[in-house]
C-alpha cells in the first residue's frame, strides 16, 4: 500500500515543505520502505501517488523541479527511476497516458488541490487559452494541451441559472478516465466576481479532448465514479431529484437516483469490483463522526464499517476526509482518519461483508 508521510498538520504547505513517499508491506508486519520525497503536494490529494496500471512494481507521483511541476516513475523493488517533464492526475487503464490540470491555477482557486511553489502565470486572466487540461504520454514524456479554459468556458450553458457572470474565474479539477480509457470526466468550475462559493459543470470527453458532452449543467456536481464505460455515479443536484446520488448515462439525459433514502448525503463513492457494492463515506455529522459504509445495490442494504470522530481543528483545507478506497481484490478498505491523535491510515477487512 502506497503512503505519504509529513511531520506537521494544521497549516497550508509552504514551497519548502517536503513529504516522504513510501510503501507499506501489509504481508510483512506493515513494514515501511521509503521510495522518495516531493515538494509538489497538497492536503486533499497528496502528490497523486499511485501504481502504474498493469504493473505490480512501478509507482508514479508528482514533483517540483525548478520552475515546473513534473512526475517520477520509480520501480518499488529495484529503485530504478525516471522523470517525466509534466505532472499527472488520472492514469489511463492501460498505463500509457495521463491527463492533468493546471496545478498552479488550482493552488490559487482551490487551495488544498493545487501545489505551492510555482505561481499561476496568468492569475488575473479569467479564462486563459494557453492552459487547461493536458494529455501526457508516459513513455515518451510528450504532453499536449487538449482542452483550454477559454474553449470550455465558451461552450453554451444549458442551465442558465448556473451560468457564470462576466469576469468569473475558471478552473478544472477531478479528472478521471473511464474503465476502458476511451473517455474521461472532469469538473469545469468557476467563481463569480465577489463570491467565495463556486459553480460546477460535469463534462465527459474523448481521451483526446474531443466529443465534449455537458453531462450535468446544474452547478452542484461533487464526487463521482465511473460504474462502467457508459454510466457515472455522482452526488449532484437536479431540478427533478434535488440533492441525490444520481447515475448519469454518458451523452444522454438519463439520470436515475441511486440509494434513495439510504445514501442521503455527499460522500466519496466508488464501486467495488463487480459493481454489486458501493463503498462510500460522509463528511462529519452533527457528532463530527465520519461514517464509512457499504451499500448493496440490489437490496438497498447499508452496512456500516465505522464512525470515525473528526476533531474540530480538521476543517477547510486541512480537513481529513476518510477517502475510502479498496484493495485490488475488493476485500480490504483503507481510510484516512484523524480520530486517534493525528491523521493516519487504517485498514478494514471487509471480506466477510461483501461476499
Amino acid at each position: 500500500m502506497l503512503t505519504n508521510q509529513v511531520d506537521f498538520e494544521g497549516r497550508s504547505p509552504k514551497p519548502e515543505d517536503e513529504i516522504r513517499v513510501g510503501v507499506i508491506d501489509t504481508a510483512s508486519g506493515d513494514a515501511y520502505r521509503e521510495l522518495g520525497s516531493t515538494k509538489a503536494w497538497n492536503w486533499q490529494q497528496g502528490c497523486m501517488l499511485q501504481w502504474i496500471p498493469g504493473s505490480r512494481d512501478e509507482v508514479i507521483w508528482n514533483v517540483r523541479e525548478g520552475n515546473r511541476f513534473a512526475s517520477v516513475i520509480v520501480n518499488a523493488n529495484t529503485g530504478k527511476r525516471r522523470t517525466l517533464p509534466a505532472p499527472v492526475y488520472s492514469l489511463s487503464p492501460d498505463g500509457r497516458h495521463a491527463v492533468y490540470p493546471d496545478f498552479r491555477r488550482l493552488n490559487d482557486t482551490r487551495p488544498g488541490y493545487g501545489y505551492t511553489g510555482i505561481a499561476d502565470p496568468r492569475p488575473d486572466v479569467a479564462m486563459p487559452d494557453d492552459a487547461g487540461i493536458w494529455s501526457l504520454d508516459l513513455k515518451s514524456g510528450e504532453s499536449k494541451l487538449i482542452l483550454s479554459f477559454s474553449q470550455v468556458a465558451a461552450i453554451p450553458h444549458s442551465f442558465q441559472e448556473a451560468a457564470p457572470k462576466p469576469g468569473a474565474k475558471h478552473w478544472f479539477n477531478h479528472l478521471l478516465y473511464s474503465p476502458s480509457g476511451a473517455r474521461f470526466i472532469f469538473l469545469h468550475r468557476w467563481r463569480n466576481p465577489g463570491q467565495t462559493s463556486f459553480n460546477t459543470r460535469l463534462f465527459t470527453a474523448s481521451a483526446a479532448g474531443k466529443d465534449l458532452y455537458e453531462l450535468d449543467p446544474y452547478g452542484k456536481t461533487s464526487h463521482f465514479i465511473w460504474r462502467d464505460d457508459e454510466h457515472i455515479l455522482a452526488w449532484a443536484w437536479t431540478p427533478a431529484s434535488g440533492d441525490k446520488f444520481i447515475l448519469f448515462r454518458d451523452r444522454t439525459r438519463e439520470a436515475p437516483v441511486v440509494g434513495e433514502g439510504v445514501m442521503t448525503v455527499n460522500g466519496h463513492c466508488t464501486y467495488l469490483p463487480g459493481n454489486k457494492w458501493i463503498l462510500n463515506d460522509t463528511y462529519p455529522d452533527k457528532q463530527r463522526r465520519q461514517n464509512v459504509y457499504l451499500y448493496h445495490v440490489a437490496s438497498g442494504k447499508r452496512t456500516e464499517l465505522g464512525g470515525f470522530p473528526s476533531p474540530p481543528a480538521y476543517t477547510g483545507e486541512w480537513r481529513c476526509d476518510t477517502h475510502p478506497r479498496f484493495s485490488p481484490d475488493g476485500k480490504k478498505v483503507v481510510i484516512d482518519s484523524p480520530h486517534n491523535g493525528g491523521r493516519q491510515q487504517y485498514l478494514i477487512d471487509i471480506s466477510g461483508v461483501n461476499a
